[in-house]
This record gives C-alpha cells, structure tokens and sequence, in this order.
C-alpha cells in the first residue's frame, strides 16, 4: 500500500472516496454528455435505492442490457452499491438468446428489456431525491459476463473474487490512477467491461464510445488526451487503413492493449512502428480469469507472433491428447492455473470446465518455445483437416486481411467428398473485389493447401465490436443452406 492510500474498499466506497478526493472531476463521458465524480456517486445512491425498491439484494444478479453510455456505468455501480452482481448482455440480443441467458442468470431484476414474468425497467428509471451514502455491502461476485458465443451454447462465466477494489493500487501494473480511458468496445463483452471498471475505480476518466467508429475513436484520443485504450485486432486494422489516421495526435496514448482475437503479424509490426513499440501491449486471458500471458511491443519484437509469458502469478501448460507436456515448440493444448489454484477465480453457470489435474483450457492450441513465451495456433474446436493437412483457419485469415480491401474474414471447413473438408472463406470487403483475387493473394503468403478453395463475399461485418466470430453458427448456416461461393 502507498502512502496516503486508503487500502481495499467496496466497489460503493471506492466511488464516494474518489468523489470526495476530486468531486469535479469527470467520471464518465459518453456521446450524450458527462458525469462528474460526485454526480456518478450521488445518482447511483439515489438509482441503487429505486433497485432496491424493485427487489434488487446481495447475493442476486441484475442483467443489464445497455448500449455503451453513462446509463450503463450508473446501472453496474447501483447494483454494486446493494452488493448485487451485474450481468452484461447485448442491447440488440434477439429475443431468443437473451431468455436462455435470463433462465441461467434468474436475475431478480432485467434492465434495458421486456420479457415476460421478470422485473423489468426498460427505460428511464425516475431517481428518488434521497442522494445519501448507503449502508456498505460487497458484491460477493462482482461480475457475470455471458462467453464470447463462439460455442453457440450460452453459459455465465461468474467472477467469483468479490467487489473490493484499492483506488490507489490499480489490479494490473499497466493501469494508472487518475487516468484517461477510451472505452471503444461493448461492454457486454468481459475485456471492454473489466477494463473500464478497473480504470474507473482507480480514478479514470472513462471516454465510452456508444459503437466503435475508427475516425471517431482517434477524434477522442486527441480530444481527451487519452491514456490507455483497450483495443481488439478488428479496431486495429479499421484504424490503420483509416485514410486520415495520420492527421490525428495521438502522443497521449502511454499504453493500447490489445487482445480478444489473433493479431495478424503485419498489423502488429504496423501499429508497433506508428506508436513505438513500448506503448503496445498484448495480452491472453479468457473471461474466466483462470490464467494470463501478457507481452510488451519490445518483447514482441524478439519473439514474434507470440502473446507473451504468464503474468500475475498465473501459470501455462501445453499438454499432448495424453496429457503428458509438450516439448518447446510443440504444438499441443494450453492449459492455465491461476495464481491461487484452481476455482479461485470464476464459475460456470451453464457449462463444465475442461481440465486436467485442475489445469483448464479455453481450447486454443499452441507451444511454448524456448524462453518459455505462448505462441498460440488456434482453437482446437476450430482446425480444418483439409486431405489429411492441418489447417488453423486464425493463419488463413490473417492472409486474407492484409489485402487491402478486406475489412474482415472468417475462414470455416465445409464437407469436401474429396478432402473430407475443404477451406471456406467468408469476407467482408471494402471495395470490387473477387474470389479469383483473394485466393492469389493468399497464394502468395501461405501454402498452397491453406489457400480457401471457396470464397463468399458478404455484405457486413463478420466479426462484432469486440472483435468476435461466430464461427460454428456461420458454419451451421452454410451446411444448412449452401452459399454461392467462388
């Protein structure tokens, strides 16, 4: 602890300590306007007592479906302040998905959604004119993310650390007290809402983006003289081909960091050259929390490709289908271990966890080399076998976005008679483009079996804000329905 500091406090005292410390200071700054430290900590007294009117109690989960804003921040921060667990859900969730994450969740109150037999606050909640501070309370669990869907199966991934946070001694060395934040990615997802919490809670400025726009986000960098920016592979590359990404000052940013999706290795060597690379940061975690690699530019520099070594006393196994451990640069399972073993960190509602010996994974594949840093290759659930060859549809993709006009791809395997599976690629292209194109240029960085027999050129993005694929249900699509392809 340093000096002046005031130590571990609930989520609730953490806010009306800041407030106190600087009550003018901005809090939270959306499309629509700002709150002040003393108005965030006086409207979630005043919003946490309207919750709590409505049956909101320690121990129950709040599901929040609410797009990036100021409504979204005062929402989680009211249910902290009853000792509730916030439960983030898309805003635009169809109706279908949100009831089987409701029926998981049994939240005992739904805000930003109608559903049927639930409590339910939709819009605007009128505020009680009782401002006062509240008895304390902790979250026992402060938050409960839904997974990045990739399963197609919904499951809660509950953070089973409490809500107790120090507001001088950030959770992660890369996070600065009395920063600013820019927050371009959904807060439904776990990395855009851990982060802006964090940065919150130890005295940021957090900048919310209400949907991600590439010109809009480096307006705001130079705007707010942001610090620290968590980005995802997708916003990079949005970015980077942005025509006048260079008219932007962007000197304030100290730290972006990047994970959520495989970083293709001519758009990190891009971004490491246009910031220098002691400002970018990668990092490889899942949701659950049950183990960390992070890596800085420099580092990477040296090992290339990789997302680095195990950080914050986590710990990181590649193990063989036999479990036994894989040499270096062996490509097997990752496996993780959080600093204070297994189940220290989360809870499945919804699913079970793969593990060995307490060792989980997330079902990635990839090898530790000699320096002990993760190279990873892909998911396991994802590889094609292509006439007996190995193919990790991250590598395809990566090819397939350097061109120029891809905006983004998404590279599935389709039943071949002849190969068993062939290489199907999906792109969303910013310009005329054709297959015939896109196969040559992959031609020329990969080999010739990873080049996509078939190209489908779609009309929108493939992957979401915060940079995910939904790679089996666009693959379930396609063997439903075949797709004209190339």
């Amino acid at each position: 602890m340093t000096a002046g500091s005031c130590g571990v406090l609930s989520i609730s005292r953490c806010v009306s300590e800041l407030a106190r410390r600087s009550p003018d200071r901005l809090a939270v700054v959306d499309d629509d306007g700002t709150l002040t430290r003393r108005q965030l900590d006086e409207r979630t007294n005043a919003l946490a007592r309207a919750y709590a009117a409505l049956g909101v109690v320690p121990g129950r989960m709040v599901t929040i479906a609410l797009p990036n804003g100021r409504a979204f921040v005062e929402a989680c921060v009211a249910v902290w302040k009853l000792g509730g667990t916030p439960q983030p859900v898309s805003a635009r969730l169809p109706a279908a998905e949100l009831a089987a994450v409701i029926a998981l969740a049994d939240p005992v109150l739904v805000v930003g959604a109608e559903l049927p037999g639930r409590t339910c606050v939709s819009g605007e909640l009128p505020l009680p004119d009782d401002a006062s501070p509240l008895p304390d309370v902790v979250s026992e669990e402060w938050k409960a993310p839904t997974s990045g869907g990739s399963t197609g199966t919904p499951k809660l991934i509950v953070a089973t650390t409490p809500g107790l946070f120090d507001p001088d001694e950030p959770a992660v060395p890369y996070l600065r007290p009395d920063d600013v934040q820019l927050v371009p990615g959904p807060l439904y997802h776990n990395g855009p809402f851990l982060y802006c919490f964090r940065g919150l809670l130890c005295g940021h400025t957090v900048v919310l983006l209400r949907r991600f726009d590439a010109e809009r986000a480096l307006a705001a960098v130079e705007q707010h003289r942001v610090g620290f920016a968590m980005v995802v592979p997708t916003m990079m590359q949005r970015i980077w081909r942005l025509p006048t990404r260079e008219s932007y000052d962007v000197s304030s940013l100290r730290t972006v960091l990047h994970l959520g999706a495989p970083c293709p290795e001519w758009l990190k060597r891009a971004w490491l050259d246009w910031l220098r690379p002691e400002r970018v940061l990668e990092l490889y975690a899942g949701t659950e929390g049950n183990g960390i690699t992070v890596i800085s530019g420099p580092e990477w520099l040296e090992h290339p490709g990789s997302v680095g070594r195990p950080a914050l006393g986590s710990s990181v196994r590649v193990l063989r289908p036999d479990s036994s451990d894989c040499a270096p640069g062996e490509t097997g399972e990752v496996f993780l271990m959080p600093a204070d073993g297994p189940g220290t960190t989360y809870r499945y509602v919804g699913a079970t966890a793969r593990s060995v010996d307490g060792w989980e994974t997330l079902g990635d594949l990839g090898h530790l080399d000699d320096d002990g840093y993760l190279h990873l290759a892909d998911r396991s659930a994802d590889l094609v076998i292509s006439g007996g060859s190995n193919v990790y549809p991250a590598e395809v993709e990566a090819a397939l976005d350097s061109h120029p006009a891809v905006r983004s791809s998404c590279v599935i395997g389709l039943p071949d008679d002849d190969l068993g599976e062939r290489v199907h690629a999906l792109v969303d292209a910013t310009s005329a483009v054709t297959a015939a194109e896109l196969q040559a240029h992959v031609a020329t960085l990969l080999v010739r079996y990873k080049v996509p027999r078939t190209v489908e050129l779609v009309d929108g993005p493939l992957r979401d804000d915060a940079g995910k694929l939904r790679r089996s249900a666009l693959r379930a699509e396609r063997l439903t329905t075949p797709a004209d392809s190339g």
